[in-house]
């Protein structure tokens, strides 16, 4: 059975050494010391590997179960979800007004990927309910948070977002599901919905499902879409638990991974529901989920890559066969551990490398969301808003691609159950394919994220590399190791962005056609950037007698990335200037 340990030096090194957090100017960030960070982060990693990290592999053999309409969950987890209520664990960064600890989303980002390494499956039930909370936090009235939110922050409620049905998914402007205004004010909520995340489960005694609806008479396409609140159990107004409403879980998604979450088909018959916000404008209160949702996805890709990437080096340190090419480097053993063959060395350096810089990508990215929200800073948030679809397609493709790895260290005994590894692989490719699959972020940045407010943030991103180069010349090996490959990539980024501009406006097929391979360039950018910056933090620490051994291991990942990933910029550049003539060449007929 797989094993996990919270990375909490690493972490704490990306919140102290790289973000320098108490002094981000970030109001609440003053009291984010590395004692306070530490507990945080050492009392999540208890939880995670003694308590939900053996439930995994549980909750991926026995699954969920509907019995006559009620989905019963794998043995372990309500006992588990009880736990992590009792923490607190589920209002980490949740306003103090509703029951919330108000910490920064950052901390609550940092504990969200150990649990999620620990069971991907289970950590959705409590982040679904978190982004249900965000979106009434966001657009409800003072009367729906006051009956709603409590509940939610301590997740004695659970909370969905239903958006896709059997005939669209992507086109959401094609939603059939109805909306009856009734005398009350409410509506009655008519319609299917399906792979509906945590739509059913016996851990929370309600669950507040929000439903994208169309009231009859609206404007076609998604601009007649509105948002509703359809809880499983009506809710009196001493927020008691009423009468159960007519909804139920009609069946259960049998799937490659995710065992442990159940994903419903969802029927609405008439169900009484309450309108979030205004008339017609449900897309912009569902972004609100979306948004968070997309960066929390692409949490999970990379979190299932740590784990994975935990257990195949500790198999690699165990594991003997062969012998070492440059001499034999355990002569008291029959053979040498498989680690000091360097392509099992090239596979874990990978591992590492992608790891640990999707790890400070993404804590930068949720204090970018901190930087917006907490500051009023449309600068951050106009940043975070470029940078989430890179956060979610490029990070869970590698994520996955990180899985992979890490099955294929063991040889044979990757693909065996026993291992546990095969189990990675199949939870991580989700996050490839849901909450937008990864074609479609590509789009989003290329057709909408890259030239809103005129190109303001991908420049103010140019920027920020520019002016990190500038600022941190003057020592020659690293500028030679990281800033001329990071000023390389940035390059390639900017030639790609002129080649859509150059383009796209006469031909969006252009700058479509090369939209994933731009997805992926800025990623890998993105990670220079942050493994630069690593590199950077490293060395000043290194020079204030710092952990030696763990700084010089961080600037040596580094500089792996740089020579070994980055480059793969030029492939990307050179896939998006062939246009899409060889893309589009064939008939569809012809496949």
């Amino acid at each position: 059975m797989p094993s996990y340990t919270a990375p909490v030096r690493d972490m704490q090194f990306v919140l102290h050494e790289m973000l320098e957090v108490s002094q981000a100017g970030i109001p609440g960030y003053e009291d984010l010391d590395r004692d306070t960070t530490q507990a945080i982060l050492d009392e999540a990693g208890k939880l995670a590997s003694g308590v939900l990290a053996p439930l995994n592999a549980v909750g991926d053999a026995q699954g969920c179960r509907l019995e006559n309409g009620v989905v019963c969950t794998p043995d372990g987890f309500r006992a588990a979800f009880d736990q992590l209520r009792r923490g607190g664990w589920t209002a980490l960064d949740c306003d103090p007004e509703y029951g919330g600890q108000g910490l920064p989303y950052l901390m609550s980002t940092a504990v969200g990927e150990i649990l999620s390494a620990a069971n991907m499956a289970f950590n959705m039930y409590a982040g679904l309910t978190h982004g249900a909370y965000n979106a009434i936090h966001a657009h409800g009235s003072p009367e729906q948070k006051a009956m709603y939110l409590p509940k939610l922050v301590s997740c004695d409620w659970g909370g969905t977002m239903n958006l896709t049905e059997p005939h669209c998914g992507t086109d959401l402007g094609l939603i059939r599901t109805k909306a009856e205004p009734q005398d009350d004010g409410s509506y009655a909520i008519t319609g299917t919905k399906i792979w509906i995340s945590a739509g059913e489960h016996d851990l929370c005694d309600n669950i507040i499902h929000l439903v994208l609806a169309r009231i009859p008479g609206g404007p076609e396409g998604i601009k007649g879409l509105s948002l509703f609140i359809v809880p499983k159990f009506l809710v009196n107004e001493d927020s008691s638990l009423g009468a159960r409403n007519t909804l139920e879980c009609v069946g259960l998604e049998h799937k490659m991974g995710i065992h442990g979450n159940a994903t419903c088909v969802m029927s609405y018959e008439g169900a009484e529901g309450w309108l979030i916000g205004e008339p017609h404008k449900g897309m912009r209160a569902m972004f609100t989920m979306m948004n968070e949702a997309r960066l929390g996805v692409g949490l999970q890709g990379y979190a299932q890559g740590a784990v994975a990437y935990q257990n195949a080096l500790a198999f690699a340190k165990e594991r003997q066969q062969g012998r070492a090419v440059t001499g034999i480097a355990a002569p008291d053993a029959p053979a040498d551990p498989i680690i000091v063959h360097p392509d099992v060395r090239r596979g874990l350096m990978d591992q590492k490398a992608i790891t640990e810089g999707a790890r400070a990508f993404v804590f930068w990215g949720a204090s970018l969301i901190d930087r917006a929200q907490r500051c009023n800073d449309p600068d951050a948030e106009g940043l975070i808003s470029l940078l989430t679809p890179v956060i979610k397609g490029f990070l869970t493709d590698k994520g996955f691609e990180t899985c992979v790895l890490a099955q294929q260290t063991p040889g044979g005994a990757g693909f065996t159950r026993d291992l546990g590894l095969e189990q990675f692989v199949r939870d991580a490719r989700i996050t490839m394919i849901y909450e937008g699959t990864n074609g479609i972020q590509s789009l989003d940045l290329v057709g909408r994220k890259l030239a809103a407010d005129g190109g303001k943030h991908v420049m103010a991103f140019f920027d920020l590399v520019k002016t990190f180069i500038a600022e941190n010349k003057g020592d020659e090996a690293f500028e030679a190791q990281f800033l001329t490959p990071l000023k390389s990539a940035s390059k390639d980024l900017q030639a790609a962005a002129m080649f859509f501009m150059q383009k796209g406006m006469t031909s969006p097929d252009e700058a479509l056609a090369g939209s994933y391979d731009f997805m992926h360039l800025f990623g890998h950018v993105c990670l220079g950037l942050m493994w630069a910056r690593m590199a950077r933090a490293a060395g000043k620490a290194m020079g204030s007698g710092g952990d030696t051994a763990f700084l010089q291991a961080k600037i040596a990942t580094g500089r792996y990335y740089m020579a070994r990933q980055l480059p793969a910029t030029k492939l990307h550049l050179a896939r998006i200037e062939s246009g899409a003539a060889p893309v589009m060449a064939l008939d569809p007929a012809a496949f």
